[in-house]
């Protein structure tokens, strides 16, 4: 039965508050062919109990455990490895799905007939609630597309293995968007369903919502990852750039994120200041 079945791959770090919640929409999911595989890095806090807690009541959801922590690329790509199904699809622990969402996905692939599918989803605070900011899901993407602009978020996506191979994050930050990128340079597409069935959760101290970093991310993945010449890469980041700021202006999240880097610089400011006072 392996042709139906989804794999979810859910990395999970000291996601006790949230993790309940991202498993309890995947059991409400409509399509119920599937397996979740919460991969647990090292977590100091109660997620290994509670994702055990839920593994003892279906067998679907399957707990690993690591010894050490070695980061979401490494996570990803363990719960990958142990994948039986067909389709694989990414869901972090701090993220929801709505009900019909892999049925609903799922569908639009078999319909199309395509291998890498993606959808529109929307941003959500801390505590879930909605902030009525929608990340709209283009109808198709390529490879040159791409590399000017991330539209594909991760908790959407679902990739069918048994045409696309060698699913593997890379160990470097924004692994995902330079995984989609190996594979989209493989002359694949990826097709957006333009439906809000995900929910991402907006952490404002995250990884991830620091923009400024994120842009220096890129810039590796160009020059290291895709080995893009210089002169090339420079363009696509100038894209990239002026691309997201008008993303997240639309979002109304451009202020967010620039008071985040002020408040930022301004404790680092202060961290320094206290070094030099002890000195």
């Amino acid at each position: 039965m392996k042709n139906d079945l989804v794999s979810i791959i859910t990395p999970a770090y000291n996601s006790e508050t949230t993790i309940a919640e991202t498993i309890k929409s995947v059991i409400a999911q409509t399509y119920e062919y599937w397996e979740m595989i919460v991969v647990d890095d090292f977590s100091t806090d109660k997620t290994s109990n509670i994702v055990k807690k839920f593994s003892e009541s279906d067998e679907r959801i399957i707990l690993i455990t690591l010894k050490v922590n070695d980061g979401v690329a490494n996570a990803r790509n363990t719960a990958i490895k142990k994948a039986k199904g067909r389709y694989i699809a990414f869901l972090d622990s701090d993220d929801l799905w709505a009900s019909d969402k892999l049925l609903r996905q799922i569908n639009f692939m078999q319909i199309r007939n395509c291998y890498f599918s993606y959808t529109a989803y929307e941003i959500v605070d801390v505590d879930g609630r909605e902030m009525n900011k929608i990340v709209a899901a283009s109808e198709q993407r390529g490879y040159k597309e791409l590399l000017k602009q991330n539209t594909i978020g991760c908790l959407t996506v679902i990739i069918d293995s048994n045409e696309i191979a060698n699913i593997e994050m890379p160990p470097i930050e924004h692994e995902d968007f330079a995984l989609w990128l190996t594979i989209l340079s493989r002359d694949y597409v990826a097709y957006g369903l333009n439906e809000n069935l995900a929910k991402y959760r907006k952490l404002g101290d995250s990884l991830s919502f620091n923009k400024f970093k994120t842009v220096g991310w890129v810039w590796k993945i160009y020059r290291k990852n895709q080995s893009i010449g210089y002169v090339r890469a420079f363009i696509y980041l100038i894209h990239f750039i002026v691309r997201s700021v008008i993303k997240y202006k639309k979002l109304g999240l451009l202020q967010n994120i620039i008071a985040f880097r002020k408040e930022e610089i301004s404790d680092r400011s202060k961290a320094r200041g206290r070094k030099s006072n002890i000195a």
